[in-house]
């Protein structure tokens, strides 16, 4: 699986509060994503895990190939702020 470096990838599933969370809020900013369901390509979670070192979800990979996990809803807004995306 590749990671295209233009935009916002995150890895999160329906069952995981907080990947709603941070999926709706991606949703209400207007941003441009790609959202990888690891319900239905649960392969993905070995990258998910690859890049953050961690199980846990959601993960939110930003165009300058930084990382979040788990972010709350300050800490994406932060950043898309600091990459001129909102």
């Amino acid at each position: 699986m590749t990671i295209p470096s233009d935009t916002i990838t995150m890895f999160g599933a329906e069952w995981c509060r907080d990947c709603r969370r941070t999926k709706a809020q991606l949703d209400s900013l207007g941003v441009t994503y790609t959202y990888v369901d690891l319900e239905a390509e649960p392969a993905a979670a070995d990258v998910a895990k690859e890049i953050s070192g961690r199980t846990n979800i959601p993960v939110v990979v930003y165009p300058d190939a930084s990382h979040h996990v788990e972010p709350t809803n300050a800490d994406v807004e932060a950043k898309l702020r600091e990459l001129a995306l909102i």
